[in-house]
């Protein structure tokens, strides 16, 4: 048993969707706790609410029952704009497709979130072109999205991504898009950036290659997490 405080903590967490009239519980009481530096692996079968839990984990969605705790605070207590305050400076989100923006370059797409908190031009450039370099794209940081290769572009959404340093990075199927190759540099880039740099990750994947990297695995299963034997 880990005895340190859990990053974020997720305790009978519940969540319901309403679909032609028909209601549909998706969480039915998922509790989980992810520890700082930690790499976790959220697996299922499709269609089992992977990205639901990921997403009420980075306050995208509020649970409809349940505790979202970060670093012992509960993050739902905050008001809307508390809360979009908190998914910039603390959370990451990595995506399958990565939601770039077409008519920016790679610097211009990475630097975006810096510019959002306030941070000036000058010290968000320096941060996006730091980050792009330590993923590879150092030499493409003038490139915009339609002349980079898929694994390219998944990396400047990395990038973008961490350029605030967030707490923690939550990762929605971040290669389920790509070649076999190409999906195997993005995992060895999310591992190698959490063995220099300390970053905690969840990462939801069909990938079980990927998975088994991982310092560990969990899966849901008919609305609750369970751990992989």
């Amino acid at each position: 048993m880990n005895s340190q405080q859990p990053l974020i903590s997720l305790t009978d967490v519940r969540k319901s969707f309403t679909t032609n009239g028909n209601r549909v519980d998706v969480l039915r009481g998922v509790d989980l706790n992810i520890y700082k530096g930690e790499m976790v692996a959220i697996e299922g079968a499709s269609g089992v609410g992977k990205s639901t839990l990921l997403h009420v984990m980075g306050t995208l969605e509020r649970p409809d029952h349940g505790e979202v705790l970060y670093q012992g605070e509960s993050v739902f207590a905050y008001d809307e704009q508390g809360l979009a305050s908190f998914r910039n400076q603390t959370i990451g989100f990595v995506f399958q497709f990565h939601h770039l923006l077409p008519e920016f370059n790679a610097l211009e797409n990475t630097l975006m979130p810096a510019l959002i908190k306030g941070m000036n031009t000058k010290e968000a450039c320096e941060r996006a072109e730091a980050i792009l370099t330590r993923v590879g794209l150092g030499d493409r940081l003038r490139h915009h999205v339609g002349e980079l290769s898929g694994g390219e572009q998944q990396r400047v959404a990395v990038a973008r991504s961490l350029v605030l340093k967030p707490s923690i990075l939550l990762a929605d199927e971040p290669t389920g898009n790509l070649d076999a190759r190409t999906a195997e540099s993005i995992h060895d880039l999310l591992i190698t950036l959490n063995r220099d740099d300390g970053i905690t990750a969840v990462v939801v994947t069909h990938n079980t290659k990927l998975a088994k990297k991982l310092s560990r695995r969990v899966t849901l299963i008919d609305g609750k997490v369970l751990p992989v034997d």
